[in-house]
């Protein structure tokens, strides 16, 4: 898998997973509490914040009519214009919003919409463009995000692998020439039961690209599973305070958990290594307490060696238990004291003596 560049990071095989905190709706509007949520995300170790460029009337119709009725045990009982109106970011703030990002260090982009967010978010340079799942079947703005030959950012939430092949072919053919597809469920929150990560190496593998994941249940341990099966990137939808009550805090996470999320994160990376097995230095000290070959009484010049005077115990200075056989049988050539570590040149005949040393060689 190639790695893909956003803002100072490389995302990829054996790179970090790339941590997104998503504002969307969180910020309830008030634009000093988006700055404090970019700061606190900062400071809990996230790479970026994302935001969501759209405004109502770009990403709907202001109809009351029932097909733009909300039914959703949280978002039911108004239009989806009502709810848009409530959770869009204002678009004046979305200068100022990416220069405190450059401030803080931390990456900056959002989802688009339309053509003109994408307008938008190209005249502040933003690093990449985001699709959500909902515009995957957006292919005419697919193809528009694609010919920035900007990194594009897919989620696959709702779709079926046709449609994201659709998505994929389109977006490649329009000049996208790195894509990371969205491991993604749609449901508001999302379940366990339906997650179905075992789906991320194989969208990998189908989809030619790397793979992350758009978590929308409660917790953080969905993403540390997707990890483990090889997202590089994890979204995640973030609130300052679960007291904020926002079109998306009921399934959002607080500054504590994105901090144990990242926290967590590194520690599973640290512990994925590499595909072939290693032994640690700190491992190697811990071989002197294996078992292995010991006289376990006194034996004398010419006894035989048998299961009654050795044994396999602890510790590891003699020769490996599977000798054992090696040896039953054959006559000592010299003394041996109890607690002794049986040694090849304890076996009796200078051929067999050299043929088993050849054989532990």
């Amino acid at each position: 898998m190639s790695k893909i560049r956003i803002g100072n990071k490389q995302i990829g095989d054996n790179c970090p997973a790339f941590i997104v905190a998503e504002i969307s709706a969180n910020h309830g509007q008030k634009f000093d509490r988006a700055v404090n949520m970019i700061k606190e995300a900062k400071a809990c170790g996230a790479d970026a914040v994302k935001f969501q460029t759209y405004t109502p009337d770009t990403i709907t119709l202001n109809s009351s009519n029932k097909y733009f009725q909300v039914k959703h045990p949280k978002w039911g009982g108004q239009t989806l214009y009502q709810l848009y109106k409530k959770g869009y970011t204002p678009w004046h703030w979305f200068k100022k919003l990416k220069k405190v990002c450059d401030d803080e260090g931390i990456c900056f982009f959002s989802s688009a919409f339309d053509k003109t967010s994408i307008d938008l978010l190209e005249d502040l340079n933003v690093p990449a463009h985001k699709i959500s799942s909902f515009e995957l079947v957006d292919i005419p703005l697919i193809k528009y995000a694609a010919k920035t030959k900007k990194p594009l950012i897919m989620s696959s939430g709702m779709a079926s692998e046709q449609e994201i092949e659709e998505a994929v072919k389109a977006a490649r053919e329009a000049g996208a020439k790195e894509i990371i597809l969205l491991k993604c469920v749609s449901n508001y929150p999302a379940i366990p039961e339906e997650m179905n990560l075992r789906a991320i190496p194989a969208m990998e593998e189908r989809f030619k690209c790397p793979i992350g994941f758009s978590d929308h249940t409660l917790g953080v341990d969905m993403a540390l599973v997707a990890v483990t099966l090889g997202a590089v990137l994890v979204e995640k939808h973030f609130i300052l305070s679960k007291r904020h009550k926002t079109p998306d805090s009921f399934f959002s996470i607080d500054p504590h958990e994105l901090k144990t999320l990242v926290d967590h994160i590194r520690l599973v990376e640290k512990a994925l290594g590499q595909e072939k097995n290693v032994i640690s230095q700190e491992e190697m000290k811990s071989r002197v307490f294996r078992r292995s070959l010991f006289a376990v009484r006194d034996i004398k010049k010419g006894e035989k060696f048998d299961e009654n005077n050795v044994r396999s115990i602890r510790p590891g200075h003699g020769l490996s238990p599977k000798y054992a056989d090696k040896f039953w049988g054959k006559q000592a050539i010299k003394n041996i004291k109890k607690g002794s570590p049986l040694r090849w040149d304890y076996v009796n005949g200078g051929r067999a003596r050299h043929l088993l040393a050849k054989e532990e060689r």
